[in-house]
């Protein structure tokens, strides 16, 4: 029966017999009224409490027997791993037993076999220590090579560069002999073909002028045609301060009927090379020592031939032109 009933009794029977009862036992049944309905209100509250800590102690209940059901799966699964591992121990153990068995059955029944492979393997790192040795040495012969091919390699690149510069010296040269050809036959093109002939030879310009252009029958003076043609060579020559100038006469092979001023051959080709120089020097800016005269006499024959002919050619003086190769020596020297 819910309370609500029991005081709807209450109440109806205090009706029924308020009329019966005397004021004081009225007053009694107010007051127990009252704190009824106080002890209905705390119990209400207190109804209250228990039910929403009942709902909190269910919902922890749950939670806590799911904790307990993860727990009893872990701990089913770690009992699961135990017992494997207990497995896999005693297989391990067994297994490490045979092995032991094994090696105390190898030990006792492969002694001299042991020794006779422990002196291979001392053998080995013997030979093993000299391939070492060998090696280091080896090393130390490849980086000494290493050092001697780059100190190689830097004088050959060293070597290389002086190569282009020599090649660009002579490749200068070269081109100032051909100028300086082109100009000499310029200058001298009227004398071509009448005893005076222009050649290269050996980077060197040859100016071979036959002795009829020049001079008499074992004369050491210049004809007026020959002063002509080399007064037009000391123009060229003055304005090429960087060749130096040989000046060679030559003579055939007949000997020189000696006089007074010439004693032979060998005096006729230096007489008529020095009065070449002097023609050459007079009035002109050449610079002296630019020249060198000499005489060749009969020993250098362009045509070694026993003939008028050849004796012809034979008797000759060549102006020989040479570039000034200092900077080429410079660079030799330093070689």
């Amino acid at each position: 029966m819910s309370l609500k009933i029991k005081y709807l009794s209450i109440i109806v029977i205090l009706g029924t017999t308020l009329s019966c009862v005397p004021t004081r036992q009225f007053k009694e049944l107010q007051e127990k009224h009252l704190k009824c309905n106080e002890e209905r209100d705390r119990l209400k509250n207190t109804n209250e409490s228990l039910t929403v800590n009942n709902t909190e102690l269910g919902s922890t209940i749950e939670f806590l027997q799911l904790e307990i059901s993860e727990l009893v799966a872990d701990s089913t699964k770690r009992s699961e791993t135990l017992q494997e591992l207990r497995r896999n121990y005693l297989q391990l153990d067994q297994r490490y037993s045979d092995l032991q068995k094994a090696q105390d059955e190898l030990i006792k029944g492969n002694v001299e076999e042991t020794k006779k492979l422990l002196t291979e393997l001392q053998k080995a790192q013997e030979d093993l220590q000299i391939k070492e040795d060998e090696l280091r040495e080896l090393e130390i012969s490849l980086n000494e090579k290493r050092e001697n091919l780059d100190i190689l390699n830097t004088e050959l690149e060293e070597r290389n560069k002086r190569m282009l510069e020599l090649e660009e010296i002579l490749y200068k040269k070269d081109s100032a002999v051909n100028v300086l050809k082109n100009n000499v036959s310029a200058a001298l093109m009227g004398f071509e073909g009448e005893g005076l002939t222009i050649r290269l030879q050996n980077g060197k310009v040859y100016v071979s002028l036959e002795e009829q252009l020049l001079f008499g029958s074992g004369s050491t003076r210049v004809d007026p045609e020959g002063i002509s043609a080399l007064k037009k060579l000391a123009k060229v020559l003055e304005e090429n301060p960087d060749i130096n100038i040989m000046i060679e006469g030559h003579t055939d092979d007949v000997p020189y009927i000696s006089d007074e001023s010439i004693k032979d051959n060998w005096d006729l080709s230096v007489k008529r090379a020095t009065a070449i120089v002097r023609i050459l020097l007079e009035d002109s800016a050449i610079d002296p020592r630019r020249l060198v005269a000499a005489g060749r006499g009969e020993f250098m024959p362009v045509d070694p031939s026993d003939t008028d002919e050849a004796r012809q050619k034979n008797r000759r003086t060549e102006i020989i032109l040479t570039p000034k190769l200092d900077e080429l020596f410079k660079i030799l020297e330093n070689n």
